[in-house]
């Protein structure tokens, strides 16, 4: 007979990765982009939906923001049964969903949060409402593992109007005030010759510029959305954070890259996610 105490211990057990965020009917950034992300690099992706959005590759129409109570029951059907290796957040949209969500991650010891602090979409439609700022500061950042702020995000977290990309380094240790433990900060809003970004380790002071060049295309919806995730990912599997960030910044190239030669929609359409299996 089968010994199927030896059995059970001898099954594989996945990577997973949970992403917080909101759903996007385009299929193109959001819940949607990190489940494609999580399953690209090897990962079990989870969710827990914290709004739902009517969006395609031109903009947002309409959001309808899922209670927080049931935000948490998500959370907690998750976290009490299949656990989670890594946390993506993205859209959150209210301070109610913020404070339940950081709620929750405390309850249950989450780690390797990476945290991207969702503000407006592609098409220019706020996906945050103007006083969940500060409760996004007060309650998310001292918990994340990496937050991953773009300059247009950077600047509203520090109060600022605008941020030059060469004022990255001073920025980031700004944003590292928060408590996150590292900070992500995109450069690409800041030129138009290259897209590279800023790893700040904050417990070293340490930075580290991760370049990557700038592909001239249309299709860059949810492209933050699958950086965040590639980085959670990474996490996820066990690589540290410097690690993550600069495997994730190949992956998130690579995609671009590999979506410029499609045409999908009217407006801004996706990256490639699934480069590496077909085209």
């Amino acid at each position: 007979m089968t010994d199927k105490s030896n059995a059970s211990e001898q099954l594989r057990t996945y990577c997973r990765v949970l992403t917080i965020a909101g759903s996007d009917s385009g299929g193109g950034a959001g819940i949607q982009a990190d489940l494609k992300t999580f399953s690209a690099l090897g990962c079990y992706g989870m969710t827990a939906i914290t709004a739902l959005t009517a969006q395609n590759t031109r903009g947002v129409t309409s959001i309808h923001a899922v209670p927080p109570s049931f935000a948490a029951q998500q959370l907690e059907a998750v976290f009490s049964d299949i656990g989670a290796d890594a946390v993506k957040i993205g859209m959150l949209y209210s301070v109610e969903l913020i404070e339940t969500v950081a709620e929750q991650l405390l309850k249950y010891g989450a780690r390797n949060i990476v945290l991207d602090p969702v503000m407006v979409a592609q098409s220019g439609d706020r996906l945050l409402r103007d006083d969940a700022v500060e409760a996004l500061k007060k309650h998310l950042m001292p918990l994340a593992t990496v937050a991953t702020p773009n300059l247009p995000e950077a600047a509203v977290l520090l109060g600022q109007n605008e941020i030059d990309v060469q004022d990255l380094p001073a920025s980031a240790r700004g944003l590292a005030r928060f408590g996150s433990r590292s900070l992500l900060v995109k450069g690409g809003h800041g030129n138009d010759r290259d897209s590279s970004d800023l790893l700040y380790l904050a417990k070293e002071d340490r930075m580290v510029e991760l370049k990557g060049e700038r592909i001239d295309t249309r299709n860059n919806h949810g492209t933050g959305c699958t950086l965040s995730s590639a980085i959670a990912a990474f996490l996820a599997k066990g690589a540290d954070i410097e690690s993550a960030a600069r495997q994730a910044k190949d992956f998130i190239t690579r995609a671009i890259r590999a979506g410029s030669g499609y045409r999908i929609g009217r407006g801004h359409g996706p990256v490639h996610h699934f480069f590496d299996y077909w085209q």
